[in-house]
């Protein structure tokens, strides 16, 4: 993780992990790739990322899954109301967040089960937010956007009043016209199944 001393973004990456991974019927989390575990190879991205501070949030198998990532030097925390839908994630991750770092200026919402995501790429967002002072940076994929996604404290309060499970895309389609997009070719590959696993695993998908 970067250095306090050598960047002072003041971001923390908030990494969403508590889902039950019901279509794929075991925990995603745990899932082999790019010689390590998803959610390893993803904390891992997060780390090597400018960001100041990384925070993971697992909640469905959080036993099983904690006991593989003993060695990690991110913050692992349970949320045991994930079955709430993502939103209550967020907000329980941007909580212990600020409870931990309550200087952040900004943070960036990521996901376990995009595994091509690249601290260059979060590394982006950090920088539109930083220099070009945009609020929002999001991911942009296909014909849609996403996760990745940076958030600058402006937006916390309305991120802690999210509900359901529709994520924080809403706020992001809200103030889209003052949003940033960073281009993510592989961004619309995510493993919800085992296909979709097997493609990635195996190079099937397409830029």
């Amino acid at each position: 993780m970067a250095n306090e001393q050598m960047h002072s973004n003041h971001t923390g990456v908030i990494l969403l992990a508590a889902g039950a991974s019901s279509r794929l019927g075991s925990p995603k989390q745990l899932l082999d790739f790019a010689g390590s575990k998803l959610l390893q190879h993803a904390i891992d991205t997060a780390l090597a990322s400018d960001a100041m501070h990384v925070v993971v949030v697992v909640g469905a198998n959080a036993e099983i899954i904690k006991q593989e990532l003993q060695h990690t030097t991110a913050k692992v925390f349970v949320h045991d109301a994930w079955n709430e839908g993502m939103a209550s994630s967020i907000r329980f991750g941007l909580q212990t967040l600020l409870k931990l770092h309550p200087e952040v200026e900004a943070a960036v919402f990521m996901v376990a089960d995009q595994p091509f995501v690249t601290a260059d790429l979060l590394n982006e967002l950090m920088e539109l937010n930083k220099k070009e002072q945009h609020n929002i940076v999001a991911s942009k994929y296909g014909t849609t956007f996403g996760t990745p996604v940076l958030f600058s404290k402006r937006f916390f309060p309305e991120l802690m009043k999210l509900t359901g499970d529709t994520g924080a895309k809403s706020l992001v389609r809200k103030y889209q016209n003052e949003a940033a997009f960073v281009p993510f070719p592989k961004g619309e590959i995510d493993i919800d199944t085992m296909e979709d696993y097997e493609k990635a695993k195996g190079g099937g998908f397409k830029a």
